[in-house]
């Protein structure tokens, strides 16, 4: 390519690179519908294990279980409507391509920020869980025991290295765990069952110390503090988009692969929701840290320390997939921003396994940070501040991007997709409701208010830096593309993007942009 060219259009302006620039930043295919699904169960499948259970001492366990019908529902929408974006728009993208071709590169910029904050800070919580439930089996194992913040560094450390294998080693990795996940919180079941150990009964109890009892202890007002809770069962799905440069077949891989990594979930959650809940009751269950683990301990005794210690090590994987699975979508997502301007460019670098490596690292010492300082400022709960935190820039994205479906379906009816949602734009509008409720329920929730005011304070530097800084320094890439060319480019599956940036240029140029 020649000296670069440059083109401003909505507040922002953009420079073509040389092929070498994409060169550096280039993934390997490596997924089908399977290694899609396994990503998608392993992403999530932490949510049965721990974290669910912190809305019952509000709402009690009718309360969640309301919740999660709701929420169900919202995902299947949600997912609907992503699959339908994803297919037409195969690049890493995800959320932030979808709202930067209907809602301009602002838009684009503060719907990947919000999965930034979600998927970095869910990383945390699974990390949080999962040195929980890590020491627990060390100690029933052994007797000894290990800081919280040695299990984070061990457990970051371990999976920023993983993830930076390659994406092959990542994808094979994500089914094999999500098969022992689903393997667990099926046997909980059966034994749950054969054991005699399930009292529907205790569902009903006063979820906690000077609470009502009943079906909905927390009347309607508990239904929506409890929605961050019930999201959780499914939070992370909607990260599939992320892997469309990697999938063999993106426009058919992610939208099959994901509706049956959301069936398979739901599943899942509806095993440990009803049966965990029954073993441990509700009182026990609202006040557990690993529900999973304490049911297994409640139906085999206090003589059994060994079996639960083994069982607590096959639990523990169920909380490392999702660790692998949506530190996968931080590093994606951070990357994709990184590769078009909005965040620092070398972010998107990429290493001779081809996986953004730095990324990945920088994601992982933030949320580490937001970690230490939650644990050891006095408060009672971090993993619960830190999931509201994920949980808020997640329905934000929710929201954001099902406004995206709607705003692509009408003023883009001819663009192609390859896959259409079946709930069109209902689907979306009654997922986008539900996101703008959780959302609205926790700015007046007072026990999220930390929660709150942290993201609020990220993303009002983030927009900041972006407005200073980040605007004036975009490239072309393929997400890029796809939006400056109205959907006539952008698949780096079939497309020389670094080829076509002149023509971009000149096309921007005759609809109205001023080139400097």
């Amino acid at each position: 390519m020649s000296s670069p060219e440059k083109v401003s259009t909505s507040g922002v302006s953009y420079t073509t690179v040389d092929k070498s620039y994409f060169e550096r930043r280039t993934l390997r295919r490596s997924a089908g519908v399977w290694g899609i699904w396994g990503l998608g169960v392993a992403a999530v499948i932490s949510g049965d294990f721990s974290g669910w259970n912190g809305g019952i001492p509000t709402a009690g366990w009718g309360g969640l279980l309301v919740a999660t019908v709701f929420v169900a529902l919202m995902f299947f929408g949600l997912f609907y409507s992503i699959g339908e974006m994803s297919a037409a728009m195969p690049h890493t993208g995800g959320a932030y391509s979808f709202a930067r071709a209907s809602m301009g590169p602002w838009g684009g910029f503060v719907t990947g920020m919000a999965e930034t904050i979600e998927y970095v800070m869910t990383t945390a919580v699974v990390v949080f869980f999962s040195a929980q439930y890590a020491d627990s089996a060390l100690k029933l194992l052994t007797g000894a025991t290990l800081p919280p913040w040695l299990w984070w560094i061990i457990l970051y450390a371990v999976f920023i290295g993983l993830n930076s294998l390659g994406a092959s080693v990542g994808f094979r990795f994500a089914i094999i765990v999500s098969i022992i996940s689903i393997a667990i919180i099926v046997f909980f079941g059966i034994v749950a069952v054969a054991t005699s150990s399930v009292d529907f009964g205790s569902l009903l109890h006063a979820p906690a110390k000077g609470a009502d009892s009943g079906f909905l202890p927390g009347g309607f007002t508990g239904i929506l503090a409890t929605l961050p809770f019930a999201i959780w069962f499914y939070l992370g799905i909607e990260e599939l988009p992320l892997a469309a440069e990697e999938s063999h077949n993106p426009t058919k891989d992610i939208p099959r692969g994901g509706l049956w990594a959301l069936v398979t979930l739901m599943v899942t959650g509806a095993i440990v929701l009803f049966l965990n809940s029954a073993v441990l009751g509700a009182k026990g269950t609202g006040a557990s840290l690993q529900p999973l683990l304490d049911g297994f301990q409640k139906m085999f005794g206090s003589n059994a320390d060994g079996i639960v210690g083994i069982l607590a090590i096959f639990a523990l994987v169920g909380l490392l997939a999702s660790l692998q699975g949506i530190m996968y979508a931080y590093g994606r997502n951070m990357y994709s921003l990184s590769r078009a301007g909005y965040y620092p460019k070398f972010l998107s670098l990429t290493g001779k396994n081809q996986t953004p490596w730095i990324a990945l690292v920088v994601g992982g010492a933030i949320g580490f940070v937001f970690l230490f300082v939650a644990q050891y400022s006095g408060n009672t709960n971090a993993g619960n501040i830190v999931l509201n935190i994920a949980v808020w820039g997640a329905v934000i994205s929710y929201l954001l991007q099902m406004t995206s479906f709607v705003l692509l379906r009408r003023n883009h009816p001819g663009a192609k997709r390859p896959y259409r949602s079946p709930w069109g734009s209902p689907g979306a509008i009654y997922a986008g409701l539900i996101a703008l409720i959780a959302f609205v329920s926790l700015l007046f929730v007072p026990a999220y208010e930390p929660a709150v005011i942290a993201i609020a304070i990220v993303f009002l530097i983030g927009v900041a830096l972006f407005a200073l800084f980040g605007r004036k320094k975009l490239i072309l890439s393929p997400e890029e593309e796809y939006a400056l060319s109205g959907g006539a480019h952008g698949d780096p599956a079939t497309e020389d993007i670094a080829a076509l940036q002149h023509e971009v240029v000149l096309e921007a140029e005759q609809s109205g942009a001023k080139g400097e």
